[in-house]
């Protein structure tokens, strides 16, 4: 099958591919590399390019013509989107209304978009399943819902099919360490606590300790990057099997606290690294965790690796190999 991937050159994107390209598939990635890097593409050609660029973007498809389009390239730190609402809709509105323009004039009709449980804001029940309202507390998770709401609607009147899956909190790397998160500033809770036991940043915060939960930090369901890549290539199997369009959470249906993923990371590490307290963030729900029976009842997905100090070990592997391809610091 011919894939286009968007993002392809970044942290979910890359394992993507790489799941793709060792199932055989043909695959473009089509990557600003703003976030993304060339290293991380194992497999398929990369172009580099912008969405914003509806002519070369439109050119792309014009010339591959995929059978479905993997769409990854978004804005996606939710504190920054309390602080810069503008870039998020822009890219991740905006951005994506280019690429669906695109893949209406060229005939394309299968979609699998990188969603989020943001999207759910603050559920009124836990697990949360995909039925729940969505109510986004921060642009981030707004501009997400929108996205979904733009694909009903396409799907309500044109001959265009898609799948939204619905991330949880990704983490981890590939267990041979050949791909991982590697961002500038690394925002996400086990890298930056891996991070910080590596002497990055002087310390580790922990924003927000008075939350309803049973040792006041926030709750989330941990997913390994490779189970949620396995569930890709699973959705798009079934999208083009059936040519049904939907929703799927992709989780493990539990969650750890902050307090619980730190020691995890000081267990695995064997490094006691500074941590303090500090106020709530804006736009953070108490807990967010995954119902994915319907994910696994229609593609019978089943995870690999949910297991907390595993997910931590393949970062903590991917961040020495990090370190030593670059050298000393």
């Amino acid at each position: 099958m011919k894939v286009l991937v968007t993002g392809g050159a970044g942290y979910i994107g890359s394992q993507v591919v790489a799941a793709l390209g060792e199932s055989g598939h043909d695959i473009l990635v089509f990557d600003n590399l703003s976030t993304g890097h060339t290293s991380a593409v194992l497999y398929g050609t990369l172009v580099e390019g912008d969405l914003e660029d509806i002519k070369t973007v439109n050119s792309v498809i014009e010339r591959f013509r995929p059978d479905a389009i993997i769409h990854f390239a978004a804005s996606i730190q939710v504190e920054e989107s309390m602080r810069e609402p503008l870039i998020y809709y822009r890219n991740n509105i905006g951005n994506t209304l280019n690429l669906l323009d695109a893949m209406e004039r060229n005939g394309i009709r299968n979609f699998i978009y990188s969603s989020s449980a943001a999207v759910y804001g603050i559920p009124e029940k836990m697990p949360v399943d995909e039925s729940a309202p969505m109510r986004p507390i921060n642009p981030y998770g707004a501009t997400k819902a929108m996205v979904e709401k733009i694909l009903r609607d396409i799907a309500a009147s044109k001959d265009f099919n898609y799948i939204a899956l619905r991330y949880f909190n990704v983490a981890g790397a590939d267990p041979r360490a050949r791909i991982g998160q590697d961002y500038r500033d690394a925002t996400h809770l086990i890298t930056r606590a891996l991070k910080t036991a590596q002497r990055d940043f002087r310390k580790l915060s922990i924003f927000g300790t008075d939350y309803p939960t049973p040792d006041g930090t926030c709750i989330r369901d941990y997913i390994h990057v490779v189970d949620l890549a396995d569930a890709h290539l699973l959705a798009l199997e079934y999208l083009m099997k059936t040519g049904k369009s939907d929703v799927l959470n992709c989780g493990y249906g539990h969650g750890f606290s902050v307090r619980e993923v730190v020691a995890a990371a000081k267990k695995v590490t064997g490094i006691d690294f500074p941590v303090e307290e500090a106020p709530r963030r804006e736009g953070d729900p108490p807990q967010l965790v995954a119902d994915s029976a319907r994910l696994r009842s229609i593609t019978e997905w089943r995870p690999r690796h949910d297991n907390l100090e595993f997910i931590i070990k393949t970062a903590w592997e991917w961040e020495l190999t990090l370190r030593k391809r670059r050298g000393p610091q």
